[in-house]
């Protein structure tokens, strides 16, 4: 919580006395702003970086409130998660909607390359990193969260192989996660 980013009424920030960093957002997941390919891009180098580095970073609580009334809560709490957040949040704060979702989208997109062979198989591994394919990035960028703060793994796959990199419509069934999904739901690192 550095308030580098331009800071958003949608989102509220305080911190635990234990240091929990805990965030209230007056938006859902799924209505999360689209970023910039180049953001995401950027954050996935920042949060490699940190990663390298072995940078920590606090445990962070969201409550998404949804129009229904309804909350989603998601925890942070693994360690590769709070690095990649911490970074995400140094470098342009996530004390705002557009922060908050580049960093929810990387940590979507991490989670779809180790549960989606074909998505894993969009990131060339060098000896000096890795690099994600554009269409890859370009679908990450724009298309819809899901309740979780995830990606469908099955939309994603079929707006890529379909060349609809910047369509984001999404069908509730897509959307709730019921395809192609674990049982856990949630990104890397985060609980309920």
């Amino acid at each position: 919580m550095n308030g580098r980013g331009k800071s958003d009424a949608a989102v509220r920030v305080a911190e635990t006395r234990d240091g929990i960093v805990t965030y209230l957002v007056a938006e859902a997941p799924e209505a999360l702003p689209h970023v910039r390919p180049s953001d995401l891009e950027r954050a996935w180098y920042q949060a490699r970086a940190a990663a390298i580095e072995s940078r920590d970073g606090p445990a962070r609580l969201f409550r998404f409130h949804r129009a229904e009334g309804e909350a989603t809560d998601l925890a942070l709490t693994d360690t590769d998660a709070r690095c990649w957040a911490a970074a995400v949040d140094a470098a342009r704060g996530i004390d705002n909607l557009v922060g908050l979702s580049v960093c929810l989208r990387l940590l979507a997109l991490v989670d779809l390359m180790t549960r989606a062979k074909w998505a894993g198989d969009m990131v060339k591994l060098r000896p000096d990193g890795a690099e994600i394919d554009a269409a890859l990035l370009r679908v990450a960028a724009t298309a819809q969260l899901t309740r979780e703060a995830r990606f469908d793994e099955w939309h994603l796959q079929a707006l890529i192989s379909r060349g609809r990199i910047g369509d984001n419509t999404q069908s509730s069934a897509a959307g709730s996660g019921s395809r192609g999904s674990r049982p856990d739901s949630r990104p890397p690192g985060a609980s309920a």
